[in-house]
């Protein structure tokens, strides 16, 4: 390899994919349900952080563009962690129920576009 390319190797600090939001602050709050921290860039970018892993949320949506896009996520024990997001999302479906009267319009929202975040998750929410 080439000093230059190591040289550029060595400046790269960090790479995150993007990910398109069709209703930004419920997407957002999706994510933060499960346990990531925002950490807003812009009005319209967020970046979500789980432990030392991170994307950036964008409030930007194509629907060509949000059916093609894949993130992958290896885990250390998949029953594990499926055993804890069902918890924590039969928690969000609780807590989202007990707040509808207070907040219907983010609950419906919400059941709407999860599915378009995650449909394996939003599968877990409306068993």
């Amino acid at each position: 390899m080439s000093n230059e390319v190591m040289k550029l190797r060595q400046t790269v600090r960090s790479i995150r994919p993007v990910v398109p939001a069709k209703i930004f602050e419920v997407s957002k709050r999706f994510y933060v349900d499960l346990g990531f921290q925002p950490q807003p860039l812009t009005d319209n970018l967020v970046e979500m952080h789980l432990g030392a892993y991170a994307f950036i949320l964008q409030d930007y949506y194509v629907q060509q563009w949000a059916d093609n896009f894949v993130m992958h996520m290896l885990v250390s024990d998949l029953r594990q962690w499926w055993n804890d997001l069902n918890f924590v999302c039969r928690s969000v479906r609780k807590s989202r129920s007990e707040a509808r009267s207070r907040h219907p319009v983010w609950s419906r929202s919400a059941r709407a576009t999860d599915r378009d975040v995650a449909q394996e998750i939003m599968g877990l929410l409306t068993r």
